[in-house]
């Protein structure tokens, strides 16, 4: 059996699941949020709990096990607790203010950046500290979100600037080094 897969995805207070088949909609405080699982997968909901089986020992059904579980727990985290992603700007001149709902970057570039939230983000800026934090009940869509912010300017090794998540440590190289004279 998979260590994950066959553990039991518990409800927290205040979260309401549905299990139609293959389709799992999970409701909570945050939002609501729908996903259809692979058609192998057999998904139960009994006392608050998930519980997910396999039909066969074969390659697939044991890889979709594991997988199966851990979108349906990323879901019941999303919509109780939510998930947040914080990206820090690193360099002279680089700034980021809130327009509205979108992100307007000045990067080093001759032309701001001009970044709309997609549906079901929140951004929140602090200008002062030049941080973004993305917020949102997804996981995966805050997570794509904050890579494709970051992929306007990724860190460089050489001087440390560039856009980097706050976790993130960027290994520094050495620049050229002097060479002897009259060589």
């Amino acid at each position: 059996m998979s260590r994950i897969g066959k553990q039991p995805v518990l409800m927290p207070s205040g979260v309401e699941c549905k299990v139609n088949g293959s389709k799992v909609d999970v409701k909570g405080p945050k939002g609501q949020l729908s996903r259809q699982m692979h058609p192998n997968m057999k998904i139960e909901l009994k006392d608050n709990t998930v519980t997910v089986t396999r039909p066969t020992d074969g390659r697939l059904d044991r890889s979709l096990h594991g997988l199966t579980r851990t979108l349906i727990n990323n879901m019941v985290l999303g919509v109780s607790t939510g998930y947040s992603k914080q990206l820090n700007i690193v360099g002279v001149g680089y700034k980021v203010a809130l327009k509205g709902k979108d992100l307007e970057l000045n990067l080093g570039y001759s032309h701001s950046i001009n970044y709309p939230a997609p549906k079901g983000i929140e951004f929140e800026v602090d200008g002062k500290k030049n941080t973004i934090i993305v917020k949102g009940v997804n996981k995966e869509v805050v997570g794509q979100t904050a890579a494709e912010i970051r992929g306007f300017r990724p860190p460089e090794p050489y001087k440390g600037k560039g856009v980097m998540y706050s976790t993130e440590r960027i290994i520094r190289k050495a620049g050229k080094a002097a060479v002897g004279k009259g060589t």
